[in-house]
Formats: structure tokens, C-alpha cells, sequence
């Protein structure tokens, strides 16, 4: 996700909603990326047509985002495998089928960063957390659970596309949690897809992980069911506000030639970009749409984030909730009709709210994010039993068992993972076992999920 700090302002009248659906609606609908369905083992989650499939069924996500499950899973150092076995049985139990998850991390002075990371240096790698990755891989294989694998990140707080720069151009890694300016930091992001170093660096990264072979199960990554996608990074961007015509065309040129990389080393999965939708495109939907035309990108992705878009006040909340709401939902409904365009299937992989009051405590009560919840859940379930091409959500972000440890709620090496990434307050959007009503509220969705799928 985003920080919660970046407040982006979002045109979503319903004319302008409209307007970008009648640019893409040029590109006409497109039909299910070739090879995604033909996938040799039933088990493997595919694309037909507009949905997803796996056991001849068709198969809704009911997820949630877990970036630390494979620091849970390392047999030593970060590593806390009891606790993720836990933490896996209680998804299982809600009804939660998939979780997203980091799979690479770079090592950055940033102090807004998860610490420690996948590559210390170019060609450099912790193997320790590589196998938290294959023991993640081989307990979700248990429990008949699927994962997404992000490859990157074009925020600041796994080191990400900063830090490629950072390795590549020795320019420093700027830390916008630090300077505030987050409008610099996405355009001087946006270099990384035309840094010829930084991107032959980023295959290397790319085939490492796609071509390992799982450590606990001797199964190769490629032919794993456990993995649902890959995915090119959390929530790429082509730039700022301002991002031009280059930038965005070298944006949709990296989304396709990278898709197309990975899909050279596994044909068996599928491949997503990670996008957020409108907000992470400029608010230009024929961007978004050129974006994930390729065919070598299997399904949309988009997030939902009100209050960091500054939709939503949290000490305000009866004030500014129904104008909330009304974007939202309109952001909800504009991206599954995108997807319609496109004739492919969309997961809403990122969507949070705070607990009341903006508080991190984990004893603040949740009306207001409970509220929130339910009406997403609604909507999603609404238009999948509709037929359209929504293909379920991953709500953001399983804090479980974990705990903030600091009065200030700021993360430190040592401390707890949660749902919270170091770079924002541990307990500002995480939902921990501790979170009743919320967690009633995710069982009884991913329920009505599963009765929706299994059609042939």
C-alpha cells in the first residue's frame, strides 16, 4: 500500500468516471490472455473468459495481504514459523483462501524500510528468507490456499524501485516519509523503468525467484498450484499527478515486456501488475486500460484506499462518511467496468480503513472500518453474482497475533510484523485475532463468495 500520509487528489465525478470509459471502450473488449486456461494441472487457478478457475470450478478470491508472510516463515533470525503456522490456520478458519505477499525485499539506509531484505547488494541474497518463502509456499499447499508474489515495489518501505535507483544511479534513496514530498519521490521513481541497469538487475531478481525450487518440498516454483500469480510490483505508478505522455508509455511498455519476461520462464501462471486502478494511474483510464491490454496480463488489479485519498476523516466521521462512500463505491464500480472492457477478471487486492477515532490502539473499537467492510463486501458480492467480472478482494491486511511494541506505534527491527509496513504507525489499518466483529464480517463474506463460485 501507499502511505497513509499521500493524500492525491482524485477527479471521480460520474462525467469523468464516464468520459475515461468511453476512451478505453476504443480498445475494445479483448479476450482471456492465450495459455492462461490451458494450464496442465487442474489445480492450477486460470483464466476463462471473464473469471477465475481452478478444479473446474470457478474460483472467487476471499483474500487478505500477509507482505510478511515469508519473514514469518525463515527457519532462523526474523523468523517466527509456530506463529505463521497460526496465523495460517485462523485465515483457513475465516474462510480465506489467498494471501499477498512479498517476495523480494532490497536493503536501503531508509529507516522507513523493512529491515532485513532479500538482497543486500546486487546478485547478493538472504537465503534464510528465501526459504520463509518455500515453507509459506509448502504450509498454504496444506491448507489448499493460494498466494500472489509481488516481485517489487514502487513505494519505499521493502527498499523497492528506490533502492534499484538508489544501487544503479547513485542517486540517494529518498525517503519521502522523511521530506514529505511525495510528488518528487513518485517522479523520481518513474526513472526505473528506463534505467537499462536497474531493469537487467530486476530480471535477474525475476528469474531467481521464479525459477527456485522449494526447499521444503523439492517442487519448483513453476509448477507449484500453491501460487496463484505473480505479480511486477505493489502498486507501480508512471510517474506523479504530472506524469507525461513519455512516461506513461514507458510505464505500459515496462508492464508488458516485464509480463512477457515472466511469463517466458513460466508459462503455468498467470501474471498481474499490482496497479491500484485510476489512483495509481494518473487518473487517466485509457492509461489504465493500455496498461493491462497485453495478454501476457492476465487480470486487473485495483485498490481502495478513502482515507489516504483524503476522502474520509476519521475524527469526522459522520460528517465525511457519505461522501466517502459515494467515491468509493463509484471507484468500485468504474474498475469492474473497466475490466469488463477488457474482458478479463479484476481482484480488489487492497482496501482498509482505520480504526475509530484514528486511533492505533488495539483496544479502539472498529464501528467505522466494520461499516466500511460491509459495504465493499456488498458490492463485490452484488456484481460477482451478477455475472460481471470481479473476482473477489484481499482486504489490507492480516495483523493476526502481532503486536505494536513502541508508545509511539512505529516500527523497529525486533518488533513484531503486523499488517502495518514500517514506513507507516503498526495498528493504524491491520485487522488483529483480536478484532471480532470484523473478523464475523470476513467469514460471512468469504461464505458468500464460495456459494457464489462453485458453477462449472
Amino acid at each position: 500500500m501507499k502511505p497513509a500520509a499521500f493524500k492525491p487528489a482524485i477527479a471521480l465525478a460520474a462525467a469523468v468516471m464516464a468520459g475515461a470509459l468511453a476512451a478505453g471502450s476504443a480498445g475494445a473488449a479483448q479476450s482471456a490472455p492465450q495459455g492462461m486456461a490451458a494450464a496442465p494441472d487442474a489445480a492450477f487457478v486460470v483464466v476463462q473468459g471473464t473469471h477465475f478457475v481452478r478444479n473446474g470450478q470457478r474460483y472467487y478470491v476471499a483474500g487478505t495481504n500477509l507482505w510478511y508472510g515469508g519473514y514469518l516463515g525463515a527457519p532462523s533470525g526474523v523468523g517466527q514459523r509456530a506463529r505463521l503456522v497460526k496465523e495460517l490456520d485462523r485465515l483457513q478458519a475465516l474462510g480465506i483462501n489467498n494471501v499477498r505477499v512479498l517476495a523480494v525485499s532490497e536493503k536501503t539506509d531508509m529507516k522507513s524500510a523493512v529491515s532485513p531484505a532479500t538482497t543486500s547488494a546486487p546478485g547478493q541474497y538472504d537465503e534464510e528468507l528465501l526459504k520463509g518463502l518455500d515453507f509459506l509456499l509448502a504450509e498454504l499447499g496444506k491448507r489448499d490456499m493460494t498466494a500472489v508474489l509481488y516481485l517489487n515495489n514502487f513505494w519505499q518501505w521493502s527498499g523497492g524501485m528506490t533502492q534499484y535507483l538508489n544501487w544503479f544511479t547513485g542517486s540517494a534513496a529518498h525517503d519521502p516519509n522523511v521530506s514529505k514530498d511525495y510528488e518528487r519521490f513518485m517522479a523520481e521513481n518513474a526513472r526505473f523503468y528506463g534505467n537499462a541497469n536497474a531493469q537487467s538487475e530486476y530480471r535477474r531478481v525475476i528469474a531467481r525467484i521464479v525459477k527456485r525450487v522449494n526447499s521444503v518440498t523439492g517442487k519448483a516454483y513453476r509448477d507449484d498450484p500453491a501460487l496463484m500469480a505473480w505479480q511486477l510490483a505493489n502498486e507501480p505508478r508512471p510517474g506523479n499527478a504530472k506524469a507525461g505522455k513519455e512516461q506513461k508509455a514507458a510505464y505500459v511498455r515496462w508492464i508488458a515486456e516485464t509480463a512477457g519476461y515472466i511469463r517466458s520462464l513460466d508459462g503455468k501462471h498467470m501474471v498481474s501488475s499490482g496497479s491500484e486502478g485510476l489512483a495509481g494511474s494518473a487518473e487517466d483510464g485509457q492509461l489504465y486500460l493500455d496498461a493491462h491490454r497485453t495478454p501476457n496480463i492476465a487480470y486487473l488489479t485495483y485498490h481502495l484506499w478513502p482515507k489516504n485519498w483524503g476522502w474520509f476523516d476519521s475524527k469526522q466521521p459522520d460528517k465525511t462518511w457519505a461522501g466517502m462512500m459515494d467515491k468509493s463505491l463509484r471507484y468500485l464500480n468504474v474498475h469492474v467496468d473497466y475490466a469488463k472492457t477488457l474482458g478479463k477478471p479484476i481482484v480488489l487486492e487492497e482496501f482498509g480503513m482505520d480504526r475509530d477515532g484514528a486511533s492505533f490502539d488495539i483496544a479502539a473499537p472498529t464501528t467505522v472500518r466494520d461499516r466500511f467492510y460491509g459495504e465493499v463486501f456488498k458490492l463485490v458480492q452484488q456484481r460477482a453474482a451478477a455475472g460481471d467480472p470481479i473476482a473477489g478482494w484481499n482486504f489490507w491486511a492480516w495483523g493476526g497475533a502481532g503486536r505494536a511494541a513502541n508508545a509511539d506505534y512505529w516500527w523497529k527491527p525486533g518488533n513484531d510484523f503486523v499488517g502495518d509496513p514500517p514506513q507507516e504507525e503498526q495498528g493504524l489499518y491491520s485487522v488483529f485475532d483480536s478484532d471480532a466483529s470484523t473478523l464475523k464480517l470476513i467469514q460471512a463474506s468469504a461464505q458468500r463468495l464460495r456459494a457464489i463460485g462453485g458453477k462449472p
